[in-house]
């Protein structure tokens, strides 16, 4: 096949558009800058997203070039059919449940990413551990999407995939990099208005070719091959309800959905967004179907492909692009290509963003650089960029071990992720201590139920493990179970540490994490919270206190109250006011001085 000339040109003026659209957002961002900080300008764009700019982009993120293409995969594999395609109603009850129970805590109390509760509640170290897998997985997915654009160009334009993998990722780089979220949301409109017309129009000719077959009828009759709609068998069903919970609660701690969430300008818009954009990847998917089922349905003696047919051949996973380019005209085959790119961007400049501002803000300022200033957190995260979209790109031309790895990472942050996350959020004094031993439990688990991709065989054969052509196949939901014991054990162990050193069973020396300090409660009467110049102080104040670890004078009140967990805003000292007799405690502020917002903890002093 010679080389594809007018598709050639055509995908590169698409790419120059995306790229113009990317600076010229970048430009536009950089006006707004001087009204908040800069690193949270580039990663949650300021919090005062538009609500349709905001609505596209996290549509946009979902709606991958994995997306689009493992659609029409699953719906072709005799094996499989529509039956197993469980992303489109996966996301959209992922992003309900978001909707409903995630995402008014976090965006109600301004964190910047996701792993600012974790680090919060467990400490930078532990931050640090939990921050792995999404990271890997970050990677890994960018790297899946890039390997899928440069297969499909191998077949509609006949140049090597090298090349396409190599532009893309330069492009998504630029353009992420002088922007941040405001460059990809605005490209993200842009690729999802192209990936809907581009599919749709291609639909009509790829079912009218004359080598399709009516999908109607294929659909529960076998003419080519199996049926499409396909059928899960009984010793299946444990596998199949294991990938679909992972999809359902697997898509929720992903830094890629909250970016988009925590830069609406409101809760209530923050839920809107989530809960549309679960109905906007549900009907993005409509056209992946269809084309899935065209590809079942035709006789490919009668096209210039040929026989043996695709799955024979092994080309399955490039079913969408083999029937954009054999059963389509040529001028549409290359609108379809365009759709591809365009999915395949909109996803890869999310995960290279997620990526970036995870490290730079909470990794690189919260552990490395305590005292960064904004400016040198800013270059940290542009850094970041260059060399995870780097090392993305070059993971993709291993594919086939680039999706394995995609996919393990992924069931990595859904066994050791998500249950940290709920309990953070929704189970009130979990600790350290637990969140430590449920990643090492979680995570040994998952390593013993074995991986086939890497060659890893199962020590725990659960109920229904099986040997296929001489491969170990877990049927039984072990997923969702780790998940579940990951669960269990952070609770177990938080409250059973807390238990044996509240009463002294362990030394309170040995607690290494000061747990019981920071989950316990201070009672005092009143909380005055003053930003104070460094020699100003307060005459009516009994203590004017400090904001690292110090001593706070405290007793017996006219009217008692719990302070806990209380969130104040540009401290430089705090100042509180007390009443009756007076004994010593202690009060434990996790922030910075002077920083933009912090959190006091206290703990019970018995009174005399």
């Amino acid at each position: 096949m010679a080389l594809n000339i007018p598709g050639l040109v055509a995908l590169i003026v698409f790419y120059a558009m995306t790229f113009a659209i990317g600076i010229w957002a970048s430009w536009k961002s950089k006006r707004d800058w001087k009204k908040g900080k800069p690193s949270e300008m580039i990663i949650v764009g300021g919090r005062n997203m538009n609500f349709f700019i905001g609505l596209f982009t996290a549509t946009a993120t979902w709606v991958g070039g994995v997306y689009i293409n493992g659609t029409a995969e699953t719906v072709y594999l005799p094996t499989r059919g529509l039956v197993w395609v469980q992303a489109p109603i996966g996301f959209v009850l992922s992003l309900v449940i978001g909707g409903l129970f995630f995402v008014n805590p976090m965006r109600s109390k301004n964190y910047v990413t996701m792993m600012d509760p974790l680090q919060e509640t467990y400490g930078n170290m532990i931050g640090s551990l939990l921050f792995i897998p999404p990271l890997i997985g970050d990677i890994f997915w960018f790297a899946a999407i890039l390997a899928s654009l440069g297969a499909t160009m191998r077949v509609i334009l006949d140049i090597g995939g090298y090349l396409a993998i190599i532009i893309s990722a330069c492009t998504v780089i630029l353009y992420t990099l002088l922007g941040g979220l405001y460059s990809v949301a605005y490209t993200d409109v842009i690729q999802l208005i192209f990936i809907m017309l581009s599919l749709w129009i291609c639909v009509p000719f790829a079912l009218l070719n004359s080598a399709t077959e009516n999908i109607y009828h294929t659909a529960a009759q076998e003419s080519y091959q199996a049926p499409w709609i396909g059928q899960v068998q009984t010793e299946y069903l444990g596998r199949w309800l294991d990938d679909f919970l992972y999809l359902v609660l697997g898509s929720i701690p992903w830094q890629i959905y909250f970016q988009r969430v925590l830069s609406a300008s409101s809760p209530r818009q923050a839920r809107l967004i989530s809960y549309l954009s679960g109905l906007g990847s549900f009907l993005m998917a409509i056209p992946s179907v269809l084309i899935g089922a065209v590809a079942a349905s035709t006789d490919w003696n009668q096209t210039s492909y040929g026989l043996p047919t695709p799955v024979e051949r092994g080309e399955s996973a490039m079913i969408l692009p083999l029937v954009l380019h054999y059963l389509c005209p040529t001028y549409i085959s290359i609108g379809g290509l365009g759709a591809i790119a365009a999915a395949v961007m909109s996803s890869a400049d999310s995960a290279l963003l997620s990526a970036s501002s995870m490290f730079a803000h909470n990794i690189y300022r919260k552990i490395f650089r305590k005292q960064a200033t904004e400016k040198e957190v800013v270059c940290i995260m542009r850094v970041s960029m260059v060399v995870f979209g780097t090392a993305a790109a070059g993971l993709a031309f291993y594919s086939h071990s680039v999706y394995d790895l995609w996919f393990l990472s992924g069931e990595l942050v859904y066994a050791l992720l998500f249950p940290q996350l709920c309990c953070v959020l929704f189970i009130s004094n979990t600790n350290t201590y637990g969140s430590a031993a449920g990643f090492l439990f979680g995570f040994l688990l998952r390593l013993l139920a074995g991986e086939p991709s890497l060659k890893i065989p199962p020590v725990i054969h659960y109920p229904g493990c099986s040997l296929v052509d001489g491969v170990y196949i877990q049927l039984f939901p072990f997923k969702t179970v780790t998940m579940l014991l990951t669960l269990g054990t952070i609770v177990t162990v938080s409250y059973l540490v807390a238990f044996l050193f509240k009463r002294n069973i362990l030394p309170r020396r040995w607690d290494v994490c000061s747990v019981i300090e920071e989950n316990s409660d201070l009672y005092l009467d009143q909380l005055f919270v003053y930003r104070f110049s460094e020699h100003q102080s307060d005459k009516d104040s009994s203590t004017l206190l400090r904001a690292y670890q110090i001593q706070v004078h405290f007793g017996q009140f006219q009217s008692q109250r719990t302070f806990k967990n209380s969130k104040f805003h540009d401290f430089s000292y705090l100042n509180l006011k007390f009443h009756g007799v007076v004994i010593i405690g202690v009060l434990n502020q996790q922030g910075v001085m002077g920083g933009s917002q912090g959190y006091c903890r206290g703990f019970e002093v018995p009174l005399p």
